[in-house]
């Protein structure tokens, strides 16, 4: 069997699935099929599945008229989308891409790995190699699926290949993609792993074959945890910098001039995105059950999630000084999104600040040009026009994302205050403006 599918992996002749056609799996089917591989992709949203065999992309990432090749099949492989899993049974390769967020308490969800799993354990068979994408702990490729494997009485490393190998798709960076970024696998065996490189060369320029699945599951935890942990050190740096009236961009830009020994992190207003506030709760939560807490996980944990009180604290002193209050203030956030040129607000800050005003009586309203409405609570508010009358307008302006939109200049000559949590306004000196 693993010769067989060797050579329809080599000869682009294998069926290959890919579950969840999100940020990480519509792109990640997008280039197999570039690679001449017949691609099915399985979504349980209907409309997705239609948009995309009618070659229109949902995802910032993928151009229509690109999708729309690999759709038609003008380029060597083809892409169809389906809600149907029974034709997981004729596919060779299966990759997993399915959401991982966190539940209410901050604990792992993989419910949607379960959903996939009871989908599998259907249709498994011989010759069939199975990856999984998706950020979870260590150890969830062995403890989910590897049963399913031995419940249909086939071997790993001879009848079906198991792996894990984690996504590290970044929206929106146009300079690293999924064929020039990295990609590490990790194996229940050797033979799984190599079978799991074998295909993603195809497809990426390098791939990094790491001793097992969990080492591979741990890698993409460590590097989230990396940036989250190294960022709640910069924004608290910013808190102590706030108290001692010292310019934190300044000490971190004068930091950054040794060339060895430092790598500089910037504050903000909180973390957003699926990844960096998400995955370090994973390794957090597996490692309470082993009896150990993640002191370090735990408390930069503490100090992102809070920077939006920071932020609302913050511009409290500053309308105090104008001798104004938050309620009724005329209060305007400048991007929703959680980071700068895409629409995602996935743990977005600028929610959580754009809530605290609200409750505090705030007239709050916000601007992105990528994202026209945000839903809080069940309220739905939309995008207000950024122009140099609205602007006038506000009491105070805070630059929460920082869109290369933005017409800076414009910004601070027509504002009364501008409170920039992003340093987006570095270069313009105006006493208007107040850095976090």
């Amino acid at each position: 069997m693993a010769l067989t599918l060797k050579e329809k992996i080599d000869n682009s002749s294998a069926k290959v699935g890919v579950i969840g056609l999100g940020y990480v799996g519509l792109p990640l089917a997008v280039e197999l099929a570039k690679a001449g591989y017949d691609v099915t992709g399985y979504e349980v949203n209907a409309r997705r599945c239609e948009e995309i065999n009618q070659g229109h992309s949902y995802i910032a990432d993928i151009h229509s008229d690109e999708l729309t090749q690999v759709v038609n099949g003008s380029s060597k492989g083809k892409l169809h989308a389906t809600t149907d899993f029974s034709l997981l049974a004729e596919m060779d390769t299966v990759s997993i891409c399915v959401p991982t967020p966190l539940g209410k308490t901050r604990d792992p969800d993989v419910s949607y790995i379960l959903e996939v799993k009871d989908q599998i354990s259907k249709y498994i068979h011989t010759g069939m190699l199975i990856i999984l994408e998706s950020t979870t702990y260590p150890g969830t490729t062995d403890e989910i699926f590897v049963p399913i494997v031995e419940n249909a009485g086939l071997k790993l490393g001879k009848d079906v290949f198991l792996v894990f190998s984690p996504e590290r798709i970044d929206p929106g960076n146009k300079t690293y993609t999924l064929k020039n970024t990295p990609k590490v696998v990790g194996g229940m065996t050797f033979a799984c792993g190599e079978m799991a490189k074998r295909l993603y060369s195809k497809i990426v320029d390098e791939v990094v074959l790491v001793s097992s699945a969990r080492a591979a599951e741990m890698t993409k935890i460590l590097e989230n945890t990396f940036r989250a942990v190294n960022i709640g050190l910069v924004n608290e740096i910013a808190i102590m910098c706030k108290i001692l009236d010292i310019n934190t961009w300044e000490v971190i830009d004068a930091a950054a001039t040794k060339p060895f020994g430092f790598t500089p992190f910037y504050p903000g207003p909180g973390l957003g995105g699926h990844c960096i506030p998400v995955d370090p709760h994973y390794l957090s939560w597996k490692l309470k059950q082993l009896n150990y807490q993640a002191r370090f996980i735990d408390l930069a944990a503490e100090i992102n999630t809070n920077m939006p009180n920071h932020v609302v604290n913050v511009a409290t002193d500053i309308l105090n000084k104008s001798q104004k209050s938050v309620n009724g203030s005329k209060i305007l956030l400048l991007g929703m999104a959680y980071k700068p040129n895409v629409s995602d607000v996935r743990e977005s800050p600028s929610l959580d600040i754009y809530k605290l005003f609200a409750k505090k009586g705030a007239n709050i309203t916000f601007h992105d040009p990528y994202v026209p409405t945000i839903t809080i609570d069940n309220q739905t508010y939309h995008s207000k026009p950024l122009n140099g009358d609205s602007l006038k307008m506000q009491d105070l302006v805070i630059i929460t994302t920082h869109h290369k939109d933005y017409n800076l200049t414009q910004i601070v000559e027509c504002s009364k205050v501008i409170f920039d949590t992003r340093n987006a306004t570095k270069g313009i000196s105006s006493p208007k403006i107040l850095r976090l």
